[in-house]
């Protein structure tokens, strides 16, 4: 299996046609038929669903999709590296999977400062829950990882980052549960929830719960929080979700509210033991080091 069909496959997926591809690849369409047809022959699979417009993608073609985006993604990473070994000025991209929180805020202080000494390093972001970032570390697509805890940090290095946040929900300013102070487990089982993904692939409300998630009434489970707060404007439900994520101010119709006993996630910066950095993620690590040793990680 050649790269560069790989990325005709990829091509053919994004303009949806053969005939568009072909333009966007300076090919013809004959000899672009051809590769696709020989990398079907190649894999045993069908890969396409050809419509008289448009072609769609088989669940074959789905599962080549993403593994061909893995594959192109690590072998452009790779290069970029390389190509920066010889450069007289430290060039390179440091690619960070992270959640959606603070201690973005402080990894862009320390971005910002570091590119004043290497302007041609540029951070790569790719937003997700802890599963999916996790997965894209795991994989060495990215070089660090921005996750929140509780989770099993064996298998990884790490940094504690500053913040914590507390688990909570958030909600219309006019739902019922808004003239609490405080949500307790009890106030969970009668309402509209709209669970956060990372919570429920890691279980992390159980002990808090004291009953089994199956028994809670969840209407939708998301992984970004800006659609979670879109779903709660709108009146689906509410949201369980860290605090300091949303506008909750006096122009919002949005409010949040703490669980009690509070609920807590600790932020960690992580990487791969057995990775091995690039010039650009090295300097990167160093500068995390250095700022973290100027502050106080005790709230």
């Amino acid at each position: 299996m050649e790269i560069r069909v790989l990325r005709y496959f990829l091509t053919v997926v994004q303009e949806g046609s053969i005939t568009q591809a072909a333009k966007a690849l300076h090919v013809t369409q004959p000899t672009l038929s051809r590769q696709l047809m020989e990398l079907e022959e190649e894999l045993g699979q069908q890969l396409f669903i050809r419509g008289s417009r448009r072609i769609s993608l088989t669940e074959e073609g789905l599962l080549l999709r993403q593994r061909a985006e893995e594959i192109l993604s690590l072998i452009d990473k790779t290069t970029t590296e390389f190509s920066a070994m010889d450069d007289a000025s430290i060039r390179g991209e440091v690619r960070i999977g992270c959640g959606e929180g603070e201690p973005i805020r402080f990894i862009a202080r320390t971005l910002t400062a570091m590119q004043r000494s290497y302007p041609f390093i540029q951070p790569h972001f790719y937003s997700g829950n802890a599963p999916d970032v996790l997965d894209k570390l795991d994989k060495g697509l990215t070089d660090f990882a921005v996750v929140f805890g509780p989770l099993d940090l064996t298998q990884y290095h790490y940094l504690r980052l500053p913040g914590i946040h507390r688990w909570g929900l958030l909600m219309r300013k006019d739902s019922p549960l808004s003239q609490k102070a405080v949500i307790e487990p009890q106030d969970l089982l009668s309402i509209p929830l709209i669970y956060s993904a990372q919570a429920w692939e890691h279980n992390e409300f159980s002990g808090w719960l004291g009953v089994p998630v199956e028994q809670l009434h969840i209407v939708a489970i998301y992984n970004l929080f800006y659609n979670a707060s879109l779903l709660v404007q709108e009146g689906l439900g509410y949201a369980t979700s860290f605090d300091n994520l949303a506008p909750t101010g006096p122009d919002s119709p949005l409010c949040h509210r703490p669980f009690h006993p509070p609920l807590q996630a600790i932020p960690y910066l992580l990487w791969k033991k057995s990775h091995r950095f690039s010039k650009a993620s090295r300097i990167f690590l160093e500068r995390i080091r250095k700022d973290l040793t100027a502050i106080s990680l005790d709230t």
